[in-house]
């Protein structure tokens, strides 16, 4: 943990940090024993607290949604003194009542990924992690008010369907995830949810719908152009939502993320081996004293 540490990270594009507000910059290039996160994190002072960002993709986004290193990510941020992550993600709408343009707060998630690696542990060390609700509801919520503030068409709540990538849907595919009252698809939220978990952060998404996927009839498929046009609209909303979180986020952890390895760890002390209790000293170190 490094002398005044961030409290908030916010994972998102690599514009998303450009904000005349943002002072006191400073850059941390780390090695985590995962590798090394997408880029070096950049922490500031935002609306008087220190704020750490993290371009996802790499800056110049050139890192698929299958490459990110979403372990170092999160490891990185923890090693930092973050407590709270808000990731900032587009997203394609499986509802027509929610449109392109809006901004969802989603409330559940549904993991369709297959090449990624979803948890820190293994090597010894077995953790059965809860995420029953996967996103951190208190956060949620505050991160809801800050984008309520900023007057975009809100949503509180939605399962968000996270698929392999980096194609997009076919039709059959998304209208079968419809049918499963889907509300929300993108690329990056599992395992980001997760891996949060299990680090004992605070995760929420502000989840910016950029189209309607592929199912919609009246609508043009999505499109590279079309997500970016969105997102380049919505990045000021994003930057002031996130002041206005900076601004008011609560101090205390009115939740039980900071607690959430407590009752996961099923492994024996005594036989875990010496070099995945010291890679591992971050996220278990205070369970296995």
């Amino acid at each position: 943990m490094i002398e005044n540490p961030p409290t908030l990270a916010v994972i998102g594009g690599s514009g998303l940090y450009n904000m005349p507000d943002l002072q006191d910059i400073q850059e941390y290039d780390l090695t985590t024993p995962f590798g090394k996160p997408s880029t070096p994190i950049i922490v500031g002072t935002l609306a008087g607290l220190r704020t750490a960002f993290l371009a996802r993709h790499g800056r110049g986004h050139y890192i698929s949604p299958t490459e990110v290193n979403y372990r170092a990510n999160f490891y990185a941020l923890k090693s930092l003194g973050v407590t709270r992550v808000v990731s900032i993600s587009a997203c394609g709408s499986l509802r027509e009542d929610y449109s392109p343009g809006d901004i969802v707060i989603p409330d559940q998630l549904f993991d369709l990924t297959r090449d990624r690696d979803r948890s820190f542990f293994g090597d010894g060390l077995v953790v059965h992690i809860g995420v029953a609700d996967p996103f951190c509801p208190h956060l949620s919520d505050q991160l809801y008010d800050a984008c309520n503030a900023t007057g975009a068409i809100m949503h509180h709540g939605g399962a968000f369907i996270t698929v392999e990538g980096p194609r997009f849907s076919t039709k059959a595919e998304s209208n079968t995830y419809r049918s499963w009252g889907m509300s929300l698809i993108g690329m990056t939220t599992s395992p980001e949810a997760f891996l949060a978990r299990e680090a004992e952060l605070c995760y929420a998404v502000m989840a910016h719908v950029t189209d309607y996927d592929v199912w919609h009839i009246e609508e043009k498929p999505v499109s590279v152009d079309a997500v970016v046009a969105v997102l380049i609209k919505n990045t000021q909303i994003a930057q002031q939502a996130v002041a206005n979180l900076a601004l008011q986020l609560s101090p205390d952890r009115s939740c039980n993320c900071e607690n959430a390895l407590r009752d996961a760890l099923i492994t024996d002390p005594t036989v875990i081996p010496a070099d995945t209790r010291q890679k591992l000293d971050l996220l278990v170190g205070k369970y296995l004293k």
